[in-house]
């Protein structure tokens, strides 16, 4: 009976014991991407065994997708210092900013909400800051504790998303949500 032993990565699954090791002086190596089988045993034993690789591999690639870690993405995101940081160098290098223009909202999350929506909510995750200069911009007027409880209230409902940089949490329209039906929830 052959040896199969079957490998991914750093992990090994267990092989099968040889009956009698001195019958066993023929080996096959293949290897397939990310995975790997050695199959050992007489020349003949081993050559029965490569007509029936194809259902092996399949087997292998079930039992690899358990011992597969998941994938996992990290989002960096950079941002500016804001001007109480760097005071003198941010008032020489930075230009005039130009914030969107919004409809009248009848709420401050709404407000918050119509300026991630735009292009310059969609360009790059915002700082509270910059929300609260560009809701100024368009003329409107809340508390910057209003603002903060609305932010936090809007990440908590997963209608904006929040990371934590090194100039404090940044802020951006969060995705939308399909199910296996490729509906929206």
């Amino acid at each position: 009976m052959p040896t199969l032993t079957a490998r991914v990565g750093e992990t090994t699954l267990p092989a099968k014991k040889v009956k009698n090791k001195q019958e066993e002086g023929f080996a096959f190596r293949v290897k397939l991407g990310e995975y790997e089988v050695e199959i050992r045993g007489t020349h003949e034993e081993v050559t029965k065994t490569i007509e029936n690789l194809p259902n092996l591999f399949t087997n292998v690639t079930k039992a690899f997708e358990i011992a597969k870690p998941k994938t996992v993405a990290t989002i960096t995101v950079k941002t500016e210092p804001s001007p109480k940081e760097a005071p003198a160098k941010a008032a020489a290098e930075a230009p005039a900013q130009s914030y969107p223009k919004i409809r009248s909202p009848e709420s401050c999350d709404e407000a918050v909400l119509r300026l991630l929506e735009t292009d310059w909510g969609k360009w790059r995750p915002r700082t509270m800051e910059e929300l609260k200069e560009a809701i100024n911009a368009n003329g409107l007027k809340y508390p910057g504790r209003m603002l903060s409880a609305t932010l936090d209230a809007l990440a908590e409902k997963g209608k904006v998303q929040r990371w934590n940089t090194n100039t404090g949490f940044v802020y951006i329209l969060a995705e939308e949500k399909t199910g296996s039906g490729g509906k929206s929830k």
